[in-house]
């Protein structure tokens, strides 16, 4: 057994990485890309996990980037019109433009979590692709 460093779920799924090693990049452009923002590798990089097990897999995806979307938002929107007595349209144009510019990363990271939740992680395939890489 080699002394391989286990991931931890947190940096796996923030990090935008493979379920099952938790080391290969599931997405095939830079985390705040936003040339093809959307495409995902088929396969994992350095383990070959299947990173889209069926047609309409992320679905669940979608209520879990809401979650992450509306709540926090609100959130602000409350704060800039309450807390600092901005104007209604001004808090509101302000979490508008902060959904924007987070989407594409609230889009993978919603991902990210549901592949994490569906896909259980295998150490083995981890300490493969570690050395793999060494």
């Amino acid at each position: 057994m080699s002394n391989v460093s286990k991931p931890s779920v947190i940096s796996a799924i923030f990090g935008l990485k493979c379920a099952s090693c938790r080391r290969g990049k599931m997405f095939k452009t830079a985390t705040l890309s936003f040339s093809k923002p959307f495409e995902m590798n088929p396969r994992c990089p350095k383990c070959d996990a299947n990173l889209e097990p069926e047609p309409g897999f992320y679905f669940g995806a979608m209520f879990i980037s809401y979650a992450i979307t509306v709540w926090p938002m609100l959130g602000f929107m409350a704060l800039f019109r309450w807390g600092l007595g901005w104007s209604l349209f001004g808090s509101f144009g302000v979490t508008l433009i902060m959904t924007a510019i987070l989407f594409v990363y609230i889009f993978r990271v919603s991902r990210s979590m549901y592949l994490n939740m569906m896909v259980k992680y295998k150490p083995e395939r981890g300490a493969k692709a570690a050395e793999a890489s060494n």
